[in-house]
This record gives structure tokens, C-alpha cells and sequence, in this order.
């Protein structure tokens, strides 16, 4: 089963981009359009405060009439974050994602975020994992 200590240590890119409560929507919006990221932590210090998404925005944001540049990121960022732990395996955050309509699951270790797994994370482990299962059945169907 792989867990999400592995599929952290397999991406490239292990960066947690983050933005203070204090910022605006369009500041948010800036970094997350310069790093191709569809969302950011908020974060004051090492605590978490929520996430903001691209979702946050359209839901929260535009179609509220809100303006990016004067609208402080925790009007608009989603407060409940579910973080997950280095020993969970994949498929226990998938159905945390499905239970909780979110997109994006913190990496926590010792009350410290040191990571954040996207759907698409996970969904290409789950396809890895299944690829692994495949090559196994077959190299035992063979008698390899």
C-alpha cells in the first residue's frame, strides 16, 4: 500500500506556497498564477489557519461581488483544512477527499505541515500503485 510519506518523497516539487490572513485575495492570486498552483495555505507563522483555492475565489469571491485587491484572503479561504499523516495510506486520503469536497490535504508531522498532496497527487499514485498490481499478477500469473 503506498502511503503518503512515499508519494511525498516521489514529487519534484515539495514546496508549501503560503500567504499570511492578512494579505489580499490578489496577492494569493499572484503567487498562485506565477507557481501554477491552484491553491495556498494560510498561515500565520507555522499555524494553519485554512487553504485558499482557485474555487475560493470564484464561489467566495466573485460571484459575492468581492474585489481581489481589497479583500483580506481569510473573507474568502476555507477555514477547515484535514491534514493527513506520513503513515496514511492513499486510498484513506481519497475517501477523505470525497467525504470533504476538497481537493487538497495538508502533510502534517509533529503539529508541523511539511508538505500538501493535490487530488491529482494522490490519483497518480493510486494509477502507480495499480500499475505495480499489474506487473506483480502477471509476473505470477507467468510463474516468474
Amino acid at each position: 500500500m503506498l502511503t503518503v510519506q512515499k508519494l511525498l518523497s516521489a514529487k519534484q516539487d515539495r514546496s508549501i506556497w503560503a500567504v499570511r490572513p492578512d494579505q489580499m485575495v490578489i496577492e494569493a492570486l499572484e503567487l498562485m498564477a506565477s507557481q501554477n498552483i491552484g491553491a495556498v495555505m494560510v498561515m500565520d507563522g507555522d499555524a494553519m489557519l485554512g487553504i485558499f483555492t482557485e474555487r475560493d475565489y470564484t464561489r467566495k469571491g466573485i460571484i459575492q461581488g468581492r474585489k481581489a485587491k481589497s479583500t483580506p484572503v481569510t473573507e474568502v479561504m476555507t477555514p477547515v483544512v484535514h491534514p493527513v499523516s506520513l503513515d496514511m495510506d492513499i486510498e484513506t486520503c481519497m475517501m477523505l477527499m470525497v467525504q470533504h469536497h476538497t481537493r487538497y490535504l495538508p502533510v502534517v508531522e509533529e503539529d508541523k505541515m511539511i508538505g500538501l498532496l493535490s487530488v491529482g497527487d494522490i490519483v497518480n499514485g493510486m494509477i502507480l500503485e495499480q500499475d505495480h498490481r499489474i506487473k506483480f499478477l502477471e509476473q505470477y500469473i507467468a510463474g516468474a
